[in-house]
């Protein structure tokens, strides 16, 4: 027991359980996002999941050899998590994709952050209050999105998404747009590769018209390779 102790510890159960737990609770709030097909999904939340009760870990019974074997040495438990907290934020950033001016992946870039949380209140042994704050996470993930989509937004801006040669022109696509009583926000265009670039045209909030129709004179101009609706 005695050799046991020496190389993994006497805190080892404890530090062992406290990873099952967060990979667990965790791997849950992941599992949802994988379902639904987002950038970050089941080993993203995992990782961080994890990751963040391993710090929290590191914080509480990292430096306790330290204090029993000098007297003037002082830690604060809550120094590392800080930085955990803060410094999560890249990791949400880069699940974050912006098409023109549709916004993708807060909502996951805001599970990272939450499960990071989640992981470091495991690391510290606050059991009920992470089953709990999973739960609410879980209401949040999956029960209120089908909730959100009974009442209609009050902007329901969306962009159109079109792949074309340099040979297309912009006020072309404007014109059409316009045919089919469309409001134009916003246009946006990216060179591409080649002779290719990207046009993306924020339209809305008014969307009673003829979608289908006017994707199908869109894909009929000549240069036009691709058409993507990009909701909101």
């Amino acid at each position: 027991m005695e050799y046991i102790d020496q190389y993994l510890g006497s805190d080892f159960s404890v530090i062992a359980t406290r990873l099952l737990i967060a990979l667990a609770l965790s791997g849950i709030i992941g599992f949802e996002r994988e379902m639904n097909n987002h950038s970050a999904g089941f080993r993203t939340h995992i990782l961080v999941g994890v990751g963040s009760c391993l710090m929290m870990l590191m914080s509480i019974y990292g430096f306790v050899s330290f204090m029993d074997s000098y007297d003037n040495v002082r830690f604060d438990p809550a120094r590392i998590p800080s930085y955990v907290i803060s410094g999560i934020g890249f990791l949400g950033a880069g699940t974050i994709i912006v098409y023109g001016g549709t916004i993708r992946g807060l909502t996951t870039a805001a599970s990272i952050w939450t499960v990071a949380g989640l992981g470091l209140i495991v690391g510290i042994g606050m059991y009920s209050a992470a089953v709990l704050a999973t739960l609410i996470i879980l209401v949040s993930l999956a029960v209120l999105n089908s909730f959100e989509k009974i009442f209609p937004k009050v902007r329901s801006f969306y962009d159109i998404e079109l792949r074309v040669t340099n040979d297309v022109k912009v006020f072309h696509i404007a014109a059409l747009l316009e045919e089919y009583e469309v409001k134009i926000r916003n246009v946006e265009v990216s060179k591409m590769d080649g002779n290719l670039r990207t046009i993306h045209v924020k339209v809305g909030p008014d969307r009673n018209f003829r979608t289908a129709e006017l994707f199908d004179e869109l894909s009929k101009m000549e240069g036009v390779n691709y058409i993507s609706d990009l909701k909101n």
